[in-house]
């Protein structure tokens, strides 16, 4: 019995994330995910995961069952809800730019695929790392190798914007997998009441685009691409305040600016 209380093994470390361990052994593991930081890692790496798939196949178990199982009238079913749930993530996209957002003076009337990548892997990024309490962020805001070693690594010239206009300071960043095992960058702010807003920077194929404004649950994220990078700013899903603070780091990170500034 001894034993058994002083080790943790991996169906119960699933257990614990799928909230099915029994009470009595709870505290036990998480006085083991406190000693044990590799652990804890992957405990929060399957909670990210199922919360990723929760918000984007959750919606599929509403489906209405069709009144009879035919093969047939099954494989439209299917390729109909495909059709609907593509157009539900290019609408959700356009939102922002059917409302007046327009990037360089062009509105563009749909998103690339990439930008849909990209902006999926910064929300993933931004609901995994904005609830971390010790180590938020990876190199602190303060270190002089923040900017030149993500920099490096993404193979972009990378800045942090200065958003202390709407009250934020940056914590720092951290490094990231991006699309296609490449690399991809971070940056997160936080103001004094504690809401937290990340830059999401990675290489992209898509081409420069307007914003588009996507909400997911109580998140959402502004994407727009430029030149060989894509830029995603992810925060709490206030849509005024999100797009404002977008737009001051778009300004200020726009490349054809940068010459003259």
């Amino acid at each position: 019995m001894a034993d058994r209380d002083l080790t943790v093994t991996d169906d119960e470390l699933h257990a614990y994330v799928d909230g099915e361990l029994p009470i009595d052994r709870r505290k036990t593991v998480e006085a083991w995910l406190a000693a044990h930081p590799d652990d804890a890692a992957r405990v929060a790496a399957w909670r990210a995961h199922a919360e990723l798939i929760r918000v984007r196949y959750g919606g599929a178990k509403r489906n209405p069952v069709p009144a009879r199982l035919n093969l047939a009238r099954l494989a439209r079913a299917e390729r109909k809800w495909t059709r609907m749930a593509v157009a539900a993530v290019v609408c959700a996209f356009l939102v922002g730019g059917a409302t007046g957002w327009i990037g360089r003076g062009a509105l563009v009337s749909a998103p690339p695929a990439a930008a849909i990548t990209v902006t999926a892997e910064a929300l993933d990024a931004h609901k995994l790392y904005v609830s971390e309490v010790r180590h938020p962020v990876e190199v602190p805001a303060d270190a002089s190798h923040l900017l030149p070693w993500l920099s490096r690594r993404v193979g972009s010239t990378l800045r942090a914007p200065d958003l202390a206009t709407f009250g934020l300071k940056l914590m720092g960043g951290r490094l990231l997998p991006g699309h296609s095992g490449k690399a991809a960058a971070m940056f997160m702010y936080e103001s004094a009441s504690g809401d937290r807003y990340t830059l999401y920077c990675a290489r992209s194929a898509a081409p420069e685009t307007a914003l588009h404004y996507n909400v997911v649950g109580q998140v959402a994220a502004v994407y727009w691409g430029d030149g060989d990078v894509g830029f995603v700013v992810s925060g709490p899903a206030d849509r005024d305040r999100l797009i404002k603070i977008a737009q001051a780091a778009y300004e200020q990170l726009d490349r054809r600016t940068r010459g003259s500034s």
